[in-house]
């Protein structure tokens, strides 16, 4: 396939996509194969919450918004025209993809077409029906698609090269198993704020955003603070409060009842909001429902922390405190050319 075809396609897709909101899913007649697929899609939106308790339609219209958002002719452009895919020569590439968020694997799946290999994808058992239904949607628009996508069940066999994720236990397997082959084995991340207390009411609430999107299940979710001594936590949790009704949701309830208890009985100090615990803790990753921070007292040393602790963060949100951080509510709302773990997929495809 001609890289400008599979790029049409994928804009196709897009504006598919772009049909798709909480508030309202709306038909246009000017869509391609419509009648086909928007009323079997709107069907496994409202379905994705059975499937995976997580996945609940707030979580997943905002997964299918971000990619409708993304997959523009301009954005694309953008993306690809950092690249020389004259030389590429189509390879056999399987993705192992994490079920943590909805359509996580998505952007490998993107990355292997656009640079003209073959994708097999092993899905994860948490979300085995969204990237498939889109597949589909793309082999309607192009019928050729049919014969460079694969859905793998059981041993991943027969590929070139490999984009795995997983947990940090995981990682370990996919790197002994994976040894003789080229590979990104991505492992566990945890995404951090780093604050100052100058921060407005509308940061605060941003931030909000960035922890409690996907239930902060996400490695792009905000689990811990870096903050001054003697920081005001009132600025915090004033911008969080319009979040309040995440404890609504039976999982995350259960989780925050859980994590709480666990904490209380360990004797440890802890501020608490209702349907958020706020730990002091050197760790990254936090329990579902809570939020570790930890303080600061100079500015340089912290970024050398940072900067050494690199293998185990994937955003830091800061006020432009830090060197190339992200600004506030946008952690889940990443470009093209955004990637995860500052590795960039395109040119270690176009490297097998």
């Amino acid at each position: 396939m001609l890289q400008n075809e599979i790029k049409t396609s994928f804009i196709e897709l897009g504006k598919f996509l772009t049909q798709f909101s909480l508030d309202k899913s709306i038909l246009d007649k000017n869509v391609l194969n419509n009648v086909l697929f928007f009323d079997d899609f709107l069907d496994l939106i409202k379905l994705s919450q059975s499937h995976n308790g997580w996945y609940t339609p707030e979580n997943v219209f905002f997964s299918i918004q971000s990619w409708a958002t993304a997959l523009t002719d301009e954005n694309l452009d953008i993306w690809i025209s950092n690249y020389d895919f004259s030389n590429s020569n189509s390879k056999n590439i399987g993705i192992i993809l994490a079920g943590n968020i909805p359509l996580v694997g998505f952007h490998d799946f993107l990355s292997v077409l656009i640079s003209g290999h073959n994708v097999m994808v092993k899905t994860s058992s948490n979300d085995q029906h969204l990237l498939p239904f889109l597949a589909k949607y793309l082999i309607s628009v192009n019928p050729e698609f049919r014969n460079h996508i694969t859905f793998v069940e059981g041993k991943l066999e027969n590929f070139d090269a490999v984009i795995a994720t997983g947990s940090n236990n995981t990682a370990r397997y996919f790197e002994y198993y994976f040894k003789d082959r080229p590979s990104i084995i991505r492992k566990s991340r945890n995404s951090v704020a780093v604050l100052n207390g100058q921060e407005s009411p509308a940061q605060m609430i941003a931030l909000g955003e960035d922890i409690f999107r996907y239930f902060g299940l996400g490695c792009r979710s905000v689990s811990k603070l870096f903050i001054p001594r003697n920081y005001n936590f009132d600025l915090f949790f004033n911008g969080i409060f319009s979040y309040q009704d995440v404890i609504k949701y039976e999982k995350y309830a259960n989780n925050y009842d859980y994590n709480k208890a666990v904490f209380l009985m360990s004797n440890f100090k802890l501020l608490d909001n209702e349907f958020l615990t706020i730990k002091e803790d050197s760790s990254y990753a936090s329990p579902i429902a809570s939020v570790f921070y930890e303080y600061y007292d100079n500015l340089a040393d912290l970024k050398e922390r940072l900067e050494k602790d690199n293998d185990q963060i994937q955003c830091v949100v800061s006020n432009n405190l830090i060197e190339n951080s992200v600004n506030f509510g946008q952690t889940q709302k990443p470009n093209l050319w955004d990637y995860a773990d500052n590795v960039d997929t395109i040119k270690f495809l176009l490297g097998v």
